[in-house]
């Protein structure tokens, strides 16, 4: 991040003002990824989700053989999990963080794509949901991606050595059976992780849902 730093104003080296303004750009790229938790907000949804779900569905039926294996992996030491997801519905990352929490697998970070409501965008922060900065969800050369691609890197890295769960949405509701670009950018910070050596390896976990009806 140093590094990337330096690079956007070469000339203006190390002085006291340039630092002031390299760590204030910095903390607004990294307020736009993600916020603190709000354990109120969690336990809520935590209690809201499940009326919500027997309001829409008439059932949600999780395979327990995979499910165990899952659980297994999780207790591998130094090693984080990354599920990467089909997209079906908005209701996926709520769904998937729902059930990682209640098996004891603890609370993921979810990549989200796009929301047009800053006020869903803060909310989804406070619940786990961590959002690419601006402009990095168009396709980039890795030479364009500057300072916020450097923050990015570095903010994955933590996620990941910390052993919080990762989720990876590869597609754009609804799906089109195609890589999308955010994902794309998502999982270049993942594969940079291990090549760099942040952490020995990675649990991949491919996770399919399906609805009978998508809401």
């Amino acid at each position: 991040v140093q590094d990337a730093a330096s690079d956007q104003n070469p000339r203006s080296g190390g002085d006291e003002g340039s630092q002031r303004r390299w760590k204030e750009e910095i903390c607004q790229i990294l307020g736009e990824i993600q916020t603190s938790l709000s354990p109120l907000l969690l336990r809520l949804c935590h209690w809201l989700l499940p009326k919500l779900l027997n309001r829409l569905f008439l059932s949600v039926q999780l395979h327990w053989g995979q499910l165990e294996m899952v659980l297994r992996a999780a207790r591998t030491p130094e090693v984080p999990l990354v599920f990467l997801c089909s997209h079906q519905s908005q209701l996926d990352g709520l769904l998937l963080s729902f059930i990682l929490l209640s098996q004891g697998i603890g609370l993921p970070r979810v990549t989200v794509g796009t929301w047009p409501s800053p006020y869903l965008r803060s909310l989804l922060q406070c619940l786990g949901g961590i959002f690419l900065p601006s402009g990095m969800a168009q396709p980039l050369s890795d030479q364009d991606e500057g300072l916020p691609g450097a923050v990015l890197d570095a903010y994955i890295q933590e996620v990941l050595q910390n052993r919080q769960p990762l989720i990876v949405f590869l597609e754009e509701p609804p799906a089109s059976l195609r890589l999308a670009e955010p994902a794309r950018c998502w999982l270049l910070r993942v594969l940079r992780a291990l090549r760099d050596g942040a952490v020995p390896d990675i649990l991949v976990v491919p996770v399919g849902i399906a609805y009978d009806v998508a809401p």
